[in-house]
């Protein structure tokens, strides 16, 4: 799938098979993957990468090696378009039929990756590693992310030998018509088209990427599968979800806490701050002050500019300790700490605790005595921040024995027998018991075993004083 210079039949080619009927199509279409298009001004960059056979999926790794000589030989300048939702099936529905251009919602995005020097299609790459992709070509290229749009870029002075990391994001539309997705994507290319204008009217080199945070078309896959049917384990199928967990990567580079949630959301002082899209959605969130062994965990969240200029935080600290009694290792969430303003409040979460070797999860998290309070809080009653409030909604987490970007088992918070059981059990056995002593009256029954005979004497039952 690499074009150069030299090239131009290829690119072509490619660009026809993607833009219409793309063959990966009914192989890639699933809820973890969205297409990655890299293109440079500078040539024969990916000439030396193997083509990805039909129906492979590109892993965090793999993309790192596809990026890796464009980071390091190519130009210093790096311009990374990250759209909201974006899936290779947006291509084939909007990309126009049988060469109609007129009809494409890309045409520049095909007049660019036609007459690029290098480009680079991947079709199917893990959502997780396109996530993560701004944080990987920060630490490669040594500089934070500047989120610029077209006007603001036009004030930026670029060199060439100064390393930069652009980012702009664009939309995806909100409404299910298809036009109004079609619109959207076509007035997204029309950005890309000034943006990418601009850096050639000023001579600019520079290495583009196009991705998504996450898949625009959601295609279900049915699995059938035998497993454990305990239900203490409970496996969430996180591939369902339409964004990957947090994490943070440990001394091995590897992720060694994950933290995922549908809704986040914290009170403080009288106000509601929902960090659910800032958390999981932009990823506009500090996890750096993080730490991670064997013993011991710290997830820290920090958010800036959280209410105005001012920042919050929020910490999750584990501990992990043998017992003997079970022969395994168990994690404990110690405490959940807010801090914001130059105050803090402290929760502690006794009841949060699984084996060290699966993750642990909750439908509600909150210190709500009506929904299970499993958040205590230990803030003086004397402080400010003692009606500080923490929610979280399908809350899941893992601090110890983490394998990639998927959660172990899940023990979950849900004891096994609920109230509803308890009722219907108590019922049941309430029926039970009536049931049982009626037959057993009905089988204590005796019958008469002496009738009278009109032939003979009346029976006479003698009256006892």
């Amino acid at each position: 799938m690499m074009t150069d210079r030299s090239g131009k039949m290829a690119d072509r080619s490619l660009l026809f098979l993607f833009s219409f009927l793309w063959p990966w199509l009914p192989l890639t279409a699933s809820t973890q993957q969205v297409p990655v298009l890299l293109w440079s001004s500078e040539s024969s960059l990916w000439m030396s990468q193997p083509s990805a056979h039909r129906g492979h999926v590109t892993t965090d790794i793999e993309l790192g090696q596809y990026l890796d000589p464009a980071l390091v030989t190519g130009p210093r300048n790096v311009l990374l378009f990250l759209q909201e939702k974006l899936s290779i099936e947006d291509f084939t529905a909007f990309g126009g039929v049988y060469g109609n251009k007129q009809d494409s919602a890309f045409p520049n995005l095909e007049s660019i990756m036609e007459s690029s020097p290098s480009s680079l299609v991947l079709p199917a790459v893990d959502w997780y590693a396109a996530n993560i992709l701004s944080t990987y070509l920060k630490e490669k290229i040594g500089v934070s992310p500047l989120h610029v749009d077209q006007s603001t870029l036009l004030e930026l002075k670029l060199n060439e030998s100064i390393p930069s990391l652009l980012v702009v994001r664009l939309p995806y539309a909100n409404s299910a018509g298809i036009m109004t997705a079609k619109d959207v994507l076509r007035a997204n290319d029309e950005v890309i088209g000034q943006v990418l204008s601009t850096l050639k009217s000023e001579g600019v080199p520079y290495t583009a990427i196009l991705t998504a945070l996450r898949p625009s078309r959601v295609i279900q896959e049915s699995a059938f599968a035998v497993g454990n049917l305990g239900r203490q384990l409970l496996e969430t199928a996180q591939q369902n979800n339409s964004y990957p967990p947090v994490f943070f990567n440990g001394s091995d580079n590897t992720p060694c806490i994950l933290f995922w949630a549908t809704n986040i959301s914290v009170v403080v002082n009288g106000s509601r701050l929902d960090l659910t899209n800032r958390t999981f959605m932009t990823k506009d969130v500090d996890v750096t002050d993080s730490h991670c062994n064997t013993s011991s965990a710290k997830l820290v969240l920090k958010y800036n500019n959280a209410v105005g200029s001012n920042t919050l935080t929020l910490s999750f600290q584990f501990s992990s300790r043998f017992y003997s009694v079970s022969g395994r290792f168990w994690f404990t969430l110690n405490q959940v700490q807010i801090d914001y303003n130059s105050q803090n409040a402290t929760f502690l979460a006794p009841q949060v605790t699984a084996p060290s070797n699966y993750s642990f999860h909750c439908q509600y998290v909150n210190d709500n005595a009506l929904y299970g309070g499993l958040l205590v809080s230990n803030t003086s009653k004397a402080s400010t921040s003692s009606n500080w409030n923490l929610e979280m909604v399908d809350f899941q987490i893992q601090a110890f024995n983490v394998t990639g970007m998927k959660f172990s088992y899940a023990s979950d918070c849900a004891s096994f027998f609920s109230p509803g059981i308890w009722m219907g059990l108590i019922t049941t056995l309430l029926f039970v018991f009536i049931l049982t002593f009626g037959l057993h009256m009905v089988m204590n029954l005796k019958t008469m075993d002496r009738f009278d005979d009109p032939k003979g004497p009346t029976i006479s039952v003698p009256q006892t004083e």
